[in-house]
């Protein structure tokens, strides 16, 4: 029987192992979603500060839903092959087998804050940042690894592997280790510009180099699936395996963002913020990545809980979901305009509460950063509320950027995709923060990015670059506006006056 051309199509997949769960993605050639699968795990918080997942979660998950996305695209066309990508960065140490000794490390796990000032302390900011791209926070893999070996000594002694989510998944499909160059630059060890594990720093900290996966370029082959696995998820054996790069990397590329000039924002659980430069910066508040393309650097900033908290907010004011949350701050905020308009409304810093999104227990440039509502007032309702964490995201967002064009990389748009993109007023309220056009995409960039490299591994580079330059027209596109900009200015300032505040500051640090 004769095989219909829309069966015969070409597909590119993504596996990306996330915050909230394994993902599976498909996309054909002109940069449309054909199926997703999705597979949640949890994450504990045991301590305050402290953010944990079963590693056995990440590999069991994204098999499954890899299972669930060929069921669903068999007759829709044929996998060509499978781009890998993931949260980052994220650690799990294990045996010589690769099976977990302990829960994994999320990025958002606060609790090696005395780890990475240790190494701060001992290398100096201004050297390591030259070396590696990054300032040693909590937040990498480095510091978490320290506080392995001085809490929990016997696990330290018995660890032969240190892993990341999509590295876990890599080893689960195909027993290959290996990792790629932005995730081996989220553990400190790793030198930015030689893009080599760093003999000089693992020997301070006396590493053994034995126990970091060897590295890959983002757009190289890792592996094919072996025959075994290929008949569990019931995919061809030999679909090619690309080893893809940290999420936020492949969300740029994704995004088109692979020259100076336009941001990308990965609006998930949390928001990374990404542009692309042709040298590291000497600013030592951003940090650096290898970039997925060769020859150039992806800068990086973040706010760790941003559709975190939106789902938060959907739970603690009782919506239903999403959808209605976002309704009702619409409504908000068209309120405040006929107020304006008419002159019978608050000024800017009593017309709504401010909203401070740090909703992790610390942010990831600083373990003391604590969430809250401010200039909270009688006159203020639910939907009050519902605007002002829309409102409080977008400002959080405005405020990262800012550190980025002081360190003189000015941004020509932002390009957001993700859950985030799905809420028109954010992408408006970003625009007028920011007095530049939002870019909002109707996919998500990181699957996305992930499935454009392994196209890119297979010969289909331009089919690649034409399925991102088709997102991009679609995208819906916010312009600043005359009042929005005006007003929000005033609620920049505010939230600016009050972010450093020591009362919105934990003592402890986080630990």
């Amino acid at each position: 029987m004769a095989t219909s051309s829309r069966a015969a199509s070409p597909l590119l997949a993504a596996i990306d192992t996330g915050t909230t769960g394994a993902r599976a993605i498909a996309y054909d050639l002109t940069g449309q979603l054909v199926a997703e699968v999705r597979r949640p795990y949890p994450t504990r918080s045991p301590r305050p500060g402290w953010a944990e997942q079963d590693a056995r979660d990440w590999a069991e998950s994204a098999c499954a839903a890899l299972r669930g996305l060929a069921a669903r695209t068999r007759s829709a066309g044929t996998i060509r092959s499978i781009g890998l990508t993931g949260q980052c960065p994220t650690m799990v140490v294990t045996d010589a087998g690769g099976r977990p000794l302990r829960a994994g490390m999320l990025y958002r796990d606060n609790r090696a804050v005395a780890e990475a000032l240790e190494m701060r302390d001992r290398i100096g900011d201004e050297s390591i940042h030259r070396l590696t791209g990054h300032r040693p926070e909590a937040f990498h893999v480095g510091p978490k690894l320290l506080w392995l070996r001085r809490h929990e000594p016997e696990t330290f002694a018995r660890t032969h592997l240190v892993l990341q989510p999509r590295d876990v998944v890599l080893h689960r499909l195909t027993g290959v280790v290996a990792t790629d160059e932005t995730h081996a630059n989220a553990t400190l060890f790793f030198n930015l510009r030689q893009r080599a594990w760093d003999q000089r720093l693992l020997e301070e900290f006396d590493l053994d180099p034995a126990l970091f996966p060897r590295v890959l370029p983002p757009w190289a082959h890792a592996a094919e699936l072996p025959e075994r696995v290929a008949a569990e998820l019931g995919l061809p054996a030999g679909t090619p395996l690309v080893i893809g790069a940290a999420d936020s990397q492949c969300a740029a590329y994704g995004a088109g963002v692979i020259a100076p000039g336009p941001a990308s924002e990965m609006a998930g659980a949390s928001s990374c913020l990404n542009s692309a430069v042709r040298d590291p910066l000497d600013d030592l508040r951003v940090t650096h990545y290898s970039h997925v393309v060769p020859d150039v650097f992806c800068t990086e900033l973040g706010v760790n809980t941003t559709g975190s908290a939106l789902a938060w907010a959907v739970r603690a004011l009782g919506y239903q979901g999403f959808a209605e949350l976002a309704s009702d701050a619409e409504r908000f905020r068209r309120r405040l305009q006929r107020g304006a308009a008419g002159h019978g409304g608050a000024g800017a810093v009593d017309a709504a509460p401010l909203f401070l999104p740090y909703l992790g227990d610390g942010e990831r440039d600083d373990p003391t950063a604590r969430a809250g509502f401010l200039g909270l007032s009688s006159r203020h309702d639910r939907a009050a509320l519902a605007f002002a964490v829309i409102e409080g995201i977008a400002l959080g967002v405005r405020s990262v950027l800012a550190v980025l064009e002081q360190a003189g990389t000015p941004v020509s748009e932002l390009r957001v995709g993700g859950g985030g993109a799905r809420i028109h007023l954010a992408g408006q309220l970003k625009a007028d923060l920011l007095g530049r056009p939002v870019l909002q995409l109707d996919i998500d960039p990181a699957g996305f990015g992930a499935a454009m490299l392994a196209a890119q591994a297979v010969g289909l580079s331009g089919e690649a670059s034409a399925s991102i330059s088709a997102v991009l027209r679609r995208a819906r596109r916010c312009i600043p506006s005359g009042w929005g900009s005006a007003f929000e200015s005033d609620r920049a300032a505010w939230f600016e006056q009050v972010r450093p505040s020591a009362a919105l500051h934990s003592p402890r640090g986080g630990l």
